[in-house]
């Protein structure tokens, strides 16, 4: 059962909620009657590219804001060629080969690099790059254009290995550069950016799979903008009701947590013992560390309790339907398990790369013990509101404190 858990969570965390919008669009386009999609597609770009606007502007979010202008412009561009008819031919080649390159490079680019404003000096450089890809493009088309379509759909490799896409193989290679350092990204680093972007590229690589079907353009880049903004709206959740250095839920997912609740619950408050004076002994950053090897051990709490980062070097754990008594075995589960877990202290001095021979000496190792006091309350006559049972809690804790620490009490 906790491995389907895991399994859930994790696929949770790769595949939602852009699954749902792709597949979403991709239903809708497949299964809708054409007159219905067509009157959709009306009005849904405009609607998903106003509201990302709007919110990028509201959040100061840039990323944001420069995918949506990138996706309108392409999804305008391919729009305004196609409509030009069999005389615009070669100029819609060359636009769609030219978006099919820049598009995904530049959703990328956004993806990599940080959030540097809108109206900042990065903020102003991205407007004019945006504009030299725009005068690039027209220049192309108006100038050069067998010249330009021949660069853009030059054949590196043969033809017949391509006759699945209309995309040329720059725009194959371009996009196969985008996704792979997204994908480096998100494998190394922190991917709640580069998620959505990689589902976005997908969104992008169907629109220009079907580059003169009007409707599904304007759909699927309109969807790859949907997921762009549902990104930010979920990485706000996140910011408020997460904490980002232990991955627990935070003090204020603790606070609705309570609210929802039904009339039975236990409440234990746990706190890293001597945790200031570990600090000043090693440095914030090996208390950080302290912080989430703790935090991890809490997660994993027994009873059917759930773990919160309460503030500092305190934790919560939330146990619905349960007595102060019932959790108690739990409790002290997992205050065993801090204590056992080996915390190794390397020296200041060490290699950045492991050698093959390492020398493990005390000045540059050192296992020290850390131990967390809890305390725990339940919900009674005498404490029946949440915020009566968090402080009974935390009085229980100083209480362990007080008692020599690394134990329980209620």
């Amino acid at each position: 059962m906790g491995r389907l858990k895991s399994l859930l969570r994790t696929l949770n965390v790769w595949l939602l909620p852009e699954t749902a919008l792709m597949a979403g669009a991709l239903a809708f386009m497949h299964y809708a009657d054409r007159a219905t999609v067509a009157g959709f597609a009306q009005f849904y770009p405009y609607a998903v590219y106003g509201a990302g606007l709007l919110l990028a502007w509201r959040f100061q979010r840039s990323r944001l804001f420069f995918s949506m202008l990138l996706l309108a412009l392409a999804s305008f561009a391919l729009l305004r060629t196609a409509a030009a008819g069999p005389h615009g031919a070669l100029a819609w080649r060359v636009t769609y080969q030219c978006v099919a390159v820049l598009l995904p490079l530049d959703l990328a680019a956004l993806a990599l690099f940080g959030e540097r404003g809108v109206l900042t000096r990065a903020g102003v450089l991205r407007f004019v790059a945006i504009a030299a890809e725009v005068a690039l493009v027209i220049t192309l088309v108006r100038r050069v254009p067998a010249r330009a379509a021949a660069i853009l759909q030059f054949r590196l490799l043969p033809g017949v290995l391509f006759h699945w896409t209309p995309l040329g193989q720059l725009a194959l290679a371009a996009l196969a550069a985008a996704v792979a350092l997204l994908a480096m990204r998100l494998l190394f680093r922190e991917g709640r950016i580069a998620r959505p972007a990689l589902w976005g590229l997908a969104c992008v690589f169907l629109a220009l799979q079907t580059p003169r079907n009007a409707t599904a353009v304007s759909m699927y880049l309109a969807t790859a903008a949907l997921i762009f903004v549902v990104a930010v709206l979920e990485a706000n959740y996140f910011m408020a009701y997460q904490d980002g250095l232990t991955g627990l839920p935070a003090r204020r997912a603790l606070n609705e947590a309570l609210l929802k609740i039904g009339e039975s619950y236990a409440v234990a408050m746990a706190d890293v013992d001597r945790f200031k004076q570990f600090n000043d002994n090693y440095g914030h950053d090996i208390g950080d560390q302290v912080l989430r090897m703790v935090g991890a051990k809490l997660a994993q709490v027994g009873g059917g309790g759930r773990a919160f980062r309460y503030g500092g070097e305190e934790f919560a754990l939330l146990f619905p339907g349960k007595s102060a008594e019932e959790v108690l075995p739990f409790l002290q589960e997992v205050r065993k398990a801090v204590e056992e877990t080996n915390f190794t202290i390397r020296g200041r001095g060490r290699p950045r790369k492991k050698p093959e021979s390492p020398r493990t000496t005390r000045a540059t190792r050192r296992s020290v013990t850390i131990t967390v006091s809890i305390g725990v309350a339940e919900r009674n006559g005498r404490q029946h509101t949440p915020d009566q049972v968090v402080k009974a809690a935390d009085k229980a804790l100083y209480r362990a404190k007080e008692g020599g620490r690394n134990r329980v009490e209620t």
